[in-house]
């Protein structure tokens, strides 16, 4: 309604101007003739009397009927011949031009008590008996009545155009949005128990289809985003429950036989399972902060080789591998905690999948800093590569092996890698899996890593 209404308001306004002016400039052309074929009667009776005087003009042409008034004053002024529907009127203008010259003059009204308006010729004129006046007056009246015609006709027309373009809208723009109300109310029978359901494409081709395929690719994702949480939740409460229930076994097995409990191996173990939902906590937490937010990382200046060596320890220390660094001076800006949390996740799910050896390697490139890490375990199938980074994915199937993570290590290092203008990616390896994380470099590290190089040439240590 909103729609056609409009479109009349436009139409009607469009239409009222050109209507006005349509009917001035008819009216303007009609007079415009009507004063031409004045000039023409003063031109030809200015001929006669120029070569045989005032008294021998003819002043009653045929075909000139009685709306043809003519008038010649002598040298005077005063009125020598007159058309005979006029004569013994005084003159009918007061303009008085010289030989040779033309007055057009409009005349609401003529002193011979004619009420209508005239188009006047007035031209001088040089005859065998003095100078005279040739007047030629054409009545308005008939442009008048054309013109009177003419409105009567628009003013009938006009509302009725109205209708049909107000109807021709309505319609149309019913027709134009029948698809969309369509969609809408399909869109609007949509819940989570429906994530199957999508609006149908009109086969229009135009923007109401690409609305339609917009709105699907929307709902797309909507699906995948509601099975995502799903999922999320259901993986979360499985990993959650784990270490609870091992925690709750544990102390109902104390409650019940005290007497055959080693209460060091129970303590041992319930601090292992704590530990282990600690950090899975922790991980959600961070995760759900950076869904909100973002990681939004603190701007600082850190030393990759720094961390990457102070990560190398701790797995010395803490595992039975044999690790190997290759250590070469790389600074960038970012966040030092976050990025030695991305160092210690690509470093423990290296460490959990090895065999017998883990490498570490950092070094600059042209614009970032790269940070390889390699184990030589199982390695990554190329076509999980990808998934690898989805929120707890693992691709070995034992979720109750104690030493298997939750699968969000590598989520967390993408995720903090990203924020930082950086990306942690699979590459390809001949054995075992190989992770590399590039982070940008900072500004200065160009001159400053170029001087350690040359005093450290690099290490290499296992």
């Amino acid at each position: 309604m909103r729609a056609a209404l409009a479109a009349t308001l436009v139409v009607a306004l469009i239409l009222a101007v050109a209507a006005v002016a349509f009917v001035l400039l008819q009216r303007h052309q009609l007079e415009a003739t009507l004063a031409g074929v004045a000039e023409q009667e003063a031109a030809a009776v200015a001929a006669q009397v120029a070569r045989d005087g005032a008294a021998a003009a003819d002043l009653n042409p045929a075909g000139a009927g009685e709306q043809a008034l003519v008038q010649v004053l002598d040298a005077g002024g005063r009125v020598a011949a007159a058309s005979p529907s006029i004569a013994g009127e005084p003159p009918l203008v007061d303009p008085r031009p010289q030989p040779g010259q033309t007055v057009a003059v409009r005349a609401d009204t003529l002193r011979i008590a004619e009420e209508e308006p005239f188009a006047v010729a007035v031209r001088g004129v040089r005859g065998p008996d003095g100078d005279a006046v040739v007047i030629a007056a054409q009545s308005l009246e008939s442009a008048q009545s054309a013109t009177d015609v003419l409105v009567r006709l628009l003013a009938l027309g006009y509302p009725v155009l109205l209708v049909l373009v107000a109807g021709t809208s309505y319609w149309l723009t019913g027709r134009a949005l029948a698809p969309v109300e369509g969609m809408r109310r399909r869109v609007a029978g949509i819940n989570a128990t429906d994530l199957d359901a999508r609006v149908p494409v009109p086969p229009s081709h135009d923007q109401v289809a690409e609305l339609a395929v917009t709105l699907n690719e929307m709902l797309d994702r909507l699906a995948a985003a509601t099975v995502a949480q799903r999922r999320f939740v259901a993986d979360a409460s499985h990993e959650l429950r784990s270490p609870l229930a091992s925690i709750r076994a544990a102390h109902e097995v104390a409650s019940v036989h005290p007497e055959a409990i080693d209460w060091a191996v129970v303590n041992a173990d319930v601090l292992t399972d704590l530990t282990r939902l600690e950090r899975l906590v922790d991980d959600l937490l961070f995760l759900a902060r950076t869904d909100e937010r973002g990681p939004r990382p603190q701007r600082e200046d850190v030393d990759l080789d720094d961390l990457v060596a102070e990560e190398a320890g701790r797995l010395r220390r803490t595992t039975g591998l044999q690790v190997v660094t290759r250590l070469v001076p790389a600074r960038v800006v970012g966040d030092r905690l976050q990025l030695a949390r991305v160092l210690r996740n690509l470093a423990d799910n290296a460490a959990r999948h090895a065999v017998d050896r883990v490498e570490l390697g950092v070094e600059p490139s042209a614009a970032a800093a790269v940070i390889d890490v390699v184990d030589d375990g199982p390695g990554v199938p190329v076509a999980e590569r990808d998934r690898v980074f989805d929120r707890f994915v693992r691709l070995d199937t034992s979720r109750e092996r104690a030493a298997g993570g939750a699968g969000l290590g590598l989520a967390i290092a993408r995720s903090i890698a990203r924020a930082h203008g950086g990306d942690v990616v699979v590459l390809d390896s001949p054995s075992g899996a190989h992770l590399r994380l590039r982070v940008p470099l900072s500004a200065d590290s160009g001159s400053r890593d170029s001087g350690r190089v040359q005093a450290a040439g690099g290490t290499l240590r296992s």
